[in-house]
């Protein structure tokens, strides 16, 4: 009877002091000086801004690499060493472009969608250009003129959103291209010069490489005040120039980073939690008041990064019941390429992955909370709460669900294929002052981050991963989420 007793004492000490090792764990190898000594080169002068295709680039992706080697995870299985090579292809912009309408030429136009074309004729005028507006029109081998927008918005945001759209229906219709005028003032349109006359990367589609694209023309056309599209709506007869030759191309290569740490259960092991994070920013850009044209970075996304470096040194010396995929993407600020890279070519199978961990940041303004954008939307809100709560943190939800931030990381790519995948970033509740203040900003510097709450924050990240990891009940979306229909159909339940 003694014995029973002094077992079942013991079990108890071992479950009490499994729940505080836990922490303990954490804090063991989370701390502020190491966190600042990573998010300090990573948003280095040195390094440029990293911007995806640059050797400054490459040396962030080598510092990776290398720390994940000294902390001893292992590296990518398929290739034996930490990369993952990332083929891209940079598209400069049309050396020039001449529009003329009435003989008039008009200066204030981009490029949305590049081909080489030189037509002098009349102009089909489709109104917004949207399915409807096709209806009895035969617009085969002619150019189209359309209204910026659609009838029910026709703001910056809604123009640009409609883009692509407007060219798939365009080319489908026989068109050979498009004029669009837009209704965006001066101060906005300083953006959109820089954002389409500028060089561009784009993923090579692998799948067939010798295929030849010759692309599309689809202009658009500054009309602030609306006055051009009153004038045109008017006649029947419309003729213009175009004239546009497509910019060169030339072929990037770029590094996704990737390690992995086996986990102690032996099934579980089976089963991986990605943790991931970009590592690039948007490199050299316009100078701000003081000068400095150097886009660093910190918050977005040097602090992102080192959330997922913490993890694997936490992991590679104290592994979970489930294994670790790590994953650093490039060309993140190049519209999620290195994610987009890595689900259509995955180094294991995406079936395996039961979560995907990511971790992206703009800025912060609430130093006493984590923000998970998609908290609400996995069984994993519960041990993600109490992680945060741990440190003395308050997870929450995304306050700012019109940014459609969900949407605009590489957590995206991983959700589409079924994998839940929320996004850990720093507390802010609410997408302006504090935070689009440094966003994408060459403001955003090192020394101008709370290290006393990325601590914390750093440790109710690993905390979390760790919850979930040593979890027996696998993560999942929740009931009616918008992608529970793939992780049904990627996991077969």
């Amino acid at each position: 009877m003694k014995k029973i007793i002094l077992a079942v004492f013991s079990a108890a000490i071992t479950l009490c002091s499994h729940a505080q090792t836990e922490t303990e764990l954490v804090a063991e190898t989370v701390n502020k000086h190491t966190i600042e000594g990573h998010i300090y080169f990573l948003a280095d002068d040195l390094l440029k801004g990293r911007e995806a295709g640059t050797p400054e680039n490459k040396i962030a992706a080598s510092y990776l690499a290398n720390t994940l080697r000294s902390y001893g995870v292992k590296p990518n299985p398929k290739t034996g060493d930490y990369y993952q090579q990332v083929k891209m292809e940079k598209v400069h912009p049309p050396a020039g472009i001449l529009f003329e309408l009435d003989g008039k030429e008009y200066k204030r136009k981009v490029a949305v969608g590049q081909g080489t074309i030189k037509y002098s004729d009349n102009v089909v005028n489709v109104g917004y250009g949207l399915e409807e507006d096709y209806k009895g029109k035969d617009v085969s081998k002619k150019i189209v003129l359309v209204k910026g927008g659609s009838p029910a918005n026709s703001s910056a945001i809604a123009i640009y959103s409609l883009a692509e759209k407007k060219a798939q229906l365009a080319r489908e219709a026989g068109a050979l291209g498009i004029i669009e005028l837009v209704k965006i003032d001066a101060s906005i349109w300083r953006y959109v010069e820089h954002e389409f006359m500028s060089e561009k990367l784009k993923a090579v589609n692998e799948s067939s490489p010798n295929k030849k694209d010759e692309g599309f023309p689809h202009i658009w056309v500054q009309d602030e005040y609306g006055s051009l599209q009153m004038d045109v709506e008017a006649r029947s007869v419309i003729p213009i120039k175009l004239q546009m030759s497509k910019g060169k191309v030339e072929p990037v290569i770029s590094q996704n980073v990737i390690g992995i740490v086996e986990g102690t259960h032996p099934t579980l092991k089976n089963e991986y939690i990605i943790y991931s994070a970009h590592y690039d920013h948007v490199g050299i850009g316009q100078p701000d008041a003081s000068g400095d044209t150097i886009y660093n970075g910190a918050r977005d996304n040097a602090v992102g990064t080192t959330t997922v470096l913490s993890m694997a040194k936490n992991l590679a010396k104290y592994p979970t019941k489930r294994s670790a995929l790590f994953i650093l993407f490039t060309a993140e600020e190049k519209g999620l390429l290195g994610s987009q890279y890595y689900v259509e070519n995955p180094v294991l199978p995406l079936n395996q992955m039961v979560f995907c961990f990511n971790s992206d940041n703009g800025g912060y303004n609430d130093t006493s909370k984590a923000t998970i954008v998609g908290l609400e939307r996995t069984s994993a809100e519960k041990n993600i709460k109490e992680a945060a709560s741990e440190f003395g943190l308050t997870a929450i939800e995304d306050p700012a669900p019109e940014q459609g931030l969900f949407d605009r990381s590489d957590n995206v790519h991983f959700a589409a294929k079924g994998i839940p995948a929320p996004t850990f970033s720093m507390g802010f509740t609410s997408f302006d002052g504090e935070v689009t203040k440094y966003y994408h900003q060459p403001g955003d510097h090192a020394n101008t981050l709370d290290y006393d709450y990325l601590e914390k924050f750093f440790r109710a990240y690993v905390l979390s991963g760790r919850k979930i990891a040593n979890d027996d009940v696998k993560p999942q979306w929740n009931k009616g989420d918008k992608y529970e229909d793939a992780g049904k159909s990627l996991y077969g339940n």
